[in-house]
């Protein structure tokens, strides 16, 4: 079954080729030495320590340009942090292109990113982490749904369709976070009937879940 590509797709494939003809390329993602958490970094960080110098991964969930410098906010498996990006610091030299062409142009929301800096607090207030070096990932060809959040937290133009939701867990997982929330509850449930039983010499037994023939109900003993 063919896909026609929308316009988003298309434009993103335009950026894949823009990014390999810089020299990056996205698949397969190479290894990348992840060393703190967007909620462990909102967690430990003090802003009367030293200097705290992380490195962090994630998707790209938001940007704010504004010239040469930029906000930014990234998403990991715990949560969302806020970059700041500045173009002389993560361009030291002349070539100004990591900033000017990749992330302002050829990045798109729902990409992964790397980023090396040191952690801080805004003028309000706000935990994030100062880049000093950036590097791409990996590139996602199809748009993530636009999720708004107003300032009172109510959720607009969500991902809400049932079906679309189970067919897709894997996006209502990226755009719904709260979802993950209940299988990370239901893991710790599981897990700790699992124990209960083992605990008192139960046996644990899978029955059959995709065989071809509907049964278990015909024989009785």
């Amino acid at each position: 079954m063919s896909h026609e590509l929308n316009d988003q797709e298309l434009e993103r494939r335009e950026s894949l080729k823009q990014l390999r003809e810089l020299g990056i390329e996205p698949y397969p993602a190479a290894e990348y030495p992840v060393e703190a958490t967007a909620k462990g970094i909102k967690a430990k960080f003090d802003e009367g320590e030293e200097k705290w110098n992380v490195c962090i991964a994630g998707r790209l969930m938001s940007r704010r340009v504004m010239g040469k410098a930029s906000f930014a906010e990234i998403m990991d498996h715990t949560g969302r942090i806020q970059v700041y990006i500045n173009r002389d610091e993560i361009c030291p030299d002349e070539d100004k292109t990591m900033y000017n062409t990749v992330f302002k142009k050829a990045l798109d929301i729902g990409d992964f990113i790397g980023v090396k800096g040191y952690v801080f607090k805004t003028k309000v207030g706000e935990t994030s982490v100062h880049v000093s070096e950036l590097t791409v990932l990996s590139k996602s060809l199809r748009p993530l749904p636009i999720v708004k959040t107003d300032a009172d937290g109510n959720v607009h133009d969500g991902f809400a369709d049932k079906e679309q939701r189970y067919r897709m867990r894997y996006l209502d997982l990226v755009v719904n976070p709260q979802v993950k929330k209940v299988f990370e509850q239901r893991t710790q449930i599981m897990n700790s009937l699992r124990g209960f039983f083992n605990e008192h010499g139960y046996l644990e037994v899978d029955t059959p879940v995709l065989q071809p023939i509907p049964g278990g109900a015909a024989e009785l003993y």
